[in-house]
């Protein structure tokens, strides 16, 4: 008894500093800001590893050994830290589900599509996982209805999203191949996060997304060796880099998970706006790209008051229960 009690104090404790506003908002501003390092992490690892623009297994190989390091550091920190690791047959279900949708299948659309389209047009499409969230969870979750404030965050958020990516010529032709996947991986990330949600109130929430990411890692290594993928150089930089996006990928995705077990979905996701923005001012930073362009300063304005208004409105709400 006494353990028990001590067990649900701990739990208590950790909740309530997840749910507070200000740890949320620093959490996910975290996380979003680690998967912008990504952009210039990734992009410099085909450089160093010597993948080409269309080989997209080898591609495949590189994501899948981050994602399945990752996930197994994920989950022997938590065994050692005493969490048990025992699942029952509907989580184990549950797992599957989420690695194959959330791990593999979106990253093997996301992959494909970016190979037939430019790259600021799919971080423009990929934007759309904050929208497919936050649409899902209306239908999903009582709680979690599209209000106005919330809709005009969005779509003012997505705005700055849309104008960071702008080109001169204003390109948005669209293929289903290239585009039309983008999107897809974008719909699969955004039902497949609800999905998680409601997982990781039946499991420790690092642990679903260590073994999620193990089993998804795992498959996209296996599907770019059968394709013929590979990493072709091996040197101290490239495996630095490599580690580097483990290393982010493991913070990230167990920060990410914590705070979807413990928040509002909509709360949380619109913070991956955040994501573009962070990416492009890293890459700008990282690989000596023009940052100063007006169009990423007018999209960091509105992206920090699409923010403001969606993060006051569920704020608000969850107040007036």
């Amino acid at each position: 008894m006494q353990n028990t009690t001590a067990h649900n104090a701990a739990d208590g404790g950790t909740q309530s500093i997840l749910t507070n506003r200000w740890v949320v908002y620093g959490l996910a501003t975290l996380c979003c800001c680690l998967w912008g390092a990504a952009y210039p992490g990734i992009k410099s690892g085909y450089a160093l590893f010597g993948i080409m623009p269309d080989d997209i297994p080898s591609k495949l190989v590189f994501a899948g050994w981050r994602f399945f390091v990752a996930g197994l550091i994920l989950v022997l920190i938590r065994r050692c830290s005493g969490a048990s690791l025992r699942l029952g047959p509907g989580i184990v279900r549950g797992i599957i589900t989420l690695g194959l949708t959330q791990t593999s299948l979106q990253y093997i659309f996301f992959y494909l599509g970016l190979a037939h389209t430019t790259g600021a047009k799919g971080a423009i499409l990929n934007g759309t996982t904050t929208f497919f969230s936050v649409i899902i969870a209306h239908f999903l979750f009582r709680n979690e209805k599209l209000s106005a404030g919330r809709a005009l965050g969005c779509i003012i958020g997505f705005a700055g999203v849309m104008l960071v990516n702008f080109n001169a010529d204003l390109d948005f032709s669209f293929s289903l191949n290239g585009d039309g996947a983008v999107v897809l991986a974008a719909f699969i990330f955004a039902a497949s996060s609800i999905f998680g949600k409601k997982l990781s109130q039946r499991m420790d929430a690092v642990v679903m997304a260590g073994m999620q990411l193990t089993l998804g890692g795992a498959v996209l290594t296996a599907l770019g060796y059968a394709f013929g993928g590979n990493l072709g150089h091996i040197s101290v930089a490239s495996v630095s880099v490599l580690a580097f996006l483990i290393f982010l990928s493991c913070a990230a995705f167990s920060l990410w998970s914590l705070l979807l077990k413990h928040n509002e979905v909509a709360i949380v996701t619109v913070f991956n706006f955040l994501t573009p923005v962070s990416g492009a001012i890293l890459s700008g930073l990282l690989l000596n790209e023009n940052i100063w362009d007006w169009k990423l300063l007018m999209a960091l304005a509105l992206v920090c008051i699409g923010i403001y208004l969606v993060t006051t409105a569920g704020a608000k709400k969850t107040a007036g229960r």
